[in-house]
């Protein structure tokens, strides 16, 4: 087979995929750099998987290329390409040891000496004291790590992980999560990485794909993505978003000013992702945490410059880390804010006149064209052809 050491990145070209008149995945150029941990991130039906796929050689795209390193391997059967993948359900063999598991590639290709490799690879995972353990006497978590040791012990140019926390619980997904990047950083190989969990991605991933309909909506930095998404679906998909409805007052010297009902906001010109003209529509962006919050006999103590207006709590909800409250004002109904129990006001309960405010800085801008729903659970901006998982 052509050494694939030359460039060892993943790059998609045109890359597409059909059944019958419904598109899964539309063409598609994507590039996941050399090492790097890379996440494609989706709603269910979003074509993540049939992405992922199709880098496997599960799924024969429509059309387009698929690259690894330099190597064309569109036409290369699963077997002959230098992937390995790891699905959420494990697949060991539950009558073979850990060590026989994870020794398993090795074996079928004739390689006899394994035991020193099995060693490390079990090390790797921190499962060395669990070789002579079956399957069913590990943990749901143990069994992933066996999983990923066996994958990664035919030394792949990528390893492609397809949903493989879904079957764990919450605290032990956390777990998982650290787990798998310190392994990845450790063996310096290319991951990517389908999931559904937003706080998985931001996690794991240096880069991070969101996906929707079939098309990559952004691609970036987990924290570029969350500071400064370019569309409402990837505000709302990634965290929660107020996006409150404006009209554009002026846009010049890096600085754009709107007013939204009684109130005048501000936000940079760089965090905008259309460049909006005086008497446009825009939509204007501020993250829940972001938000600060003070009853309104104490509005004189807000600093000049910040962002502001009144609302009244409609409703809050304590969730130990801070209270979430929802706010109604003449700017936007049922605005978000988040606030961290460090000292609470006891003032600030439903039916309460409190004072918004934040830094403009934090404030981003998105085109006002898009359904301000887009990306929310149950919009319509999430796609659920099961195909396209």
């Amino acid at each position: 087979m052509t050494d694939t050491t030359a460039g060892g990145d993943v790059r998609l070209s045109g890359i597409s995929k059909t059944y019958g008149s419904f598109t899964a995945v539309h063409p598609l150029d994507l590039t996941v750099p050399q090492g790097s941990f890379f996440a494609l991130l989706g709603a269910s039906g979003c074509g993540k998987t049939t992405t992922l796929r199709m880098i496997a050689g599960l799924e024969d795209p429509t059309t387009g290329t698929v690259f690894l390193g330099e190597q064309d391997v569109t036409a290369l059967p699963p077997y002959k390409r230098p992937v390995n993948t790891v699905f959420q359900s494990y697949a060991l063999f539950p009558h073979l040891t850990i060590h026989e598991n994870v020794a398993f590639g090795l074996r079928r290709r004739g390689i006899r000496s394994v035991k020193k490799q099995v060693g490390e690879m079990l090390d790797l995972v921190q499962l060395g004291d669990k070789a002579q353990r079956k399957p069913h006497q590990l943990s749901g978590g143990q069994q992933q790590r066996v999983a990923v040791a066996r994958a990664l012990i035919n030394h792949p140019r990528v390893l492609l992980l397809d949903e493989p926390l879904g079957a764990l619980d919450l605290k032990l997904r956390r777990q998982m999560q650290l787990e798998l990047k310190r392994i990845q950083t450790e063996v310096g190989i290319t991951f990517v990485h389908v999931t559904h969990d937003q706080e998985e991605a931001m996690t794991m991933a240096d880069t991070v794909a969101v996906m929707n309909g079939g098309r990559v909506e952004q691609l970036g930095p987990p924290a570029e993505l969350y500071e400064r998404p370019q569309t409402t679906f990837v505000a709302n998909f990634l965290g929660t978003s107020n996006l409150i409805e404006a009209e554009v007052v002026t846009n010049g010297g890096g600085e754009i000013v709107v007013t939204a009902g009684d109130a005048r906001l501000r936000l940079p010109a760089e965090r905008c992702a259309t460049s909006p003209s005086p008497g446009s529509r825009l939509l204007v962006g501020v993250r829940p945490e972001k938000i600060s919050l003070v009853h309104a006999d104490d509005a004189g103590g807000v600093a000049d410059g910040r962002n502001r207006f009144t609302g009244t709590i409609a409703d809050s909800s304590f969730i130990g880390v801070s209270t979430q409250y929802r706010i109604d004002s003449a700017v936007s109904p049922e605005l978000e804010v988040y606030v961290q129990n460090v000292e609470r006001d006891t003032r600030l309960v439903p039916g309460a006149e409190v004072v918004l405010h934040w830094n403009p800085e934090h404030t981003f801008g998105l085109d006002a064209a898009q359904s301000v729903l887009a990306g929310t659970v149950g919009s319509a901006g999430v796609a659920t052809d099961p195909e396209a998982a």
